[in-house]
């Protein structure tokens, strides 16, 4: 635990040749995969590409909004623990790359983008207005260019802050960040309906944004925490980042659990209620077999046991037990992804397999690789940010 003593540098990490491999591989073999599939079953292959690209995407926001809240909220205790965050971040241009690749195969997915299919619906002829590819595609650039210009401006301002120490670079952050909440908030819920909701265009959701957003924080959370271990293990952060920090990110895990089902009840209990055909069609698929199961899943593991699995005070300060729970938590973020993607190339079987598990494994190589590439290029922590004394000396008392 710091103390009053003189704090040894952070350092930079240091990422071994096998790890390297390991992502390379990752990359490599999710690469090939996915051609192999679009040649066999292209309907397939783009499928289980949005599932990855969006899960790491949330992820890389997930990084972007909790600096961005750091900052306007002008938090101290989090300082130690920023960087990781900032480290997400680093994936953005790498995203966007993505993003132009999946609208290539865009009309593998979504309906709207068919001339002929919103000729012969009326429904897609009335939302015609949002749902066409030049306005998609505007869209899309400009949520990224402007996370990209909004997270690298952040991030450079703190990197810059460790060789000069100006204060007033993390005041401008403050100011910045409040902006960047703002658009964080209609960009992110724009996007989430542009790439997951409107894969079921005749559908109808005034909360599917705060839906998505629930989930990338929780996810987000596990893992931040579970990157925090894996440098203890390796022997870093252990002077900056203590078990009380990791209770406090457990703290927001839990709530975030608690928060997404809050939001999913109510999605589901509004419909259900006003038993509306434009709405209800949406869960009348996810209640029947075999997506039925898919949907108890949810309940149970991405919120009946971590939410009792968290409860403890204890329970966020015990690395053998939380690694577990966050792993668990992440895996059910991919299952519900995929619960809100899948039925839209099938609604009557689960297709599921090698494929889609080496295609998000790729994707899961390029999210490694630009984090660990980040924090192998700059310090840990950002050490001279004139709030670090309240994280060094951070202590949770209840």
């Amino acid at each position: 635990m710091a103390g009053n003593h003189q704090l040894s540098d952070p350092g930079q990490l240091v990422v071994s040749q096998k790890t390297k491999i390991l992502y390379s591989i990752l990359m490599f073999v999710g690469f090939l995969t996915f051609v192999f599939t679009v040649y066999n079953s292209p309907e397939r292959a783009w499928h289980a590409y949005l599932v990855g690209f969006f899960y790491f995407v949330s992820l890389a926001m997930g990084g972007f909004f909790f600096t961005s809240i750091q900052h306007a909220t002008k938090a101290g205790w989090s300082v130690n623990v920023r960087r990781i965050m900032e480290s997400f971040i680093a994936f953005l241009p790498w995203a966007a790359v993505f993003a132009g690749i999946l609208m290539i195969g865009a009309p593998y997915v979504y309906e709207w983008l068919h001339a002929e299919e919103v000729a012969q619906d009326y429904l897609l002829q009335h939302k015609e207005g949002y749902l066409n590819q030049f306005f998609y595609t505007i869209r899309t650039v400009v949520f990224f260019v402007g996370w990209i210009l909004i997270g690298g401006k952040m991030i450079k301002r703190s990197l810059q802050q460790d060789e000069s120490g100006d204060e007033s670079l993390t005041h401008k952050n403050a100011s910045l960040a409040v902006g960047a909440l703002v658009f964080f908030a209609l960009s992110y819920s724009l996007f989430s309906v542009d790439a997951l909701m409107s894969i079921e265009a005749h559908w109808f959701s005034t909360i599917f944004g705060v839906y998505t957003f629930a989930g990338l924080f929780q996810s987000t959370m596990a893992f931040m925490i579970l990157t925090i271990f894996a440098l203890h293990k390796k022997g870093y952060l252990k002077e900056y980042v203590t078990m009380d920090h990791v209770h406090d990110l457990g703290k927001f895990l839990f709530g975030f659990t608690v928060f997404w089902a809050y939001i999913a009840f109510s999605q589901y209990m509004l419909i259900w209620y006003a038993n509306l055909p434009e709405e209800s069609f949406y869960y009348v698929t996810r209640s029947q077999q075999p997506w039925v199961y898919v949907s108890l899943a949810l309940i149970v593991f991405k919120f009946i046991v971590p939410f009792f699995a968290l409860l403890p005070r204890w329970a966020k300060r015990t690395p053998a037990y939380l690694t577990p729970i966050c792993y668990l938590i992440l895996i059910m973020q991919f299952v519900d992804i995929y619960w809100m993607v899948y039925p839209g190339l099938n609604e009557e079987h689960l297709v599921f397999g090698i494929s889609e598990i080496l295609i998000f494994g790729g994707f899961l190589g390029a999210f490694l690789f630009t984090t660990t590439r980040f924090l192998s290029k700059h310090k840990l922590v950002p050490i001279k940010d004139p709030r670090i004394h309240e994280s060094n000396h951070h202590h949770v008392v209840y």
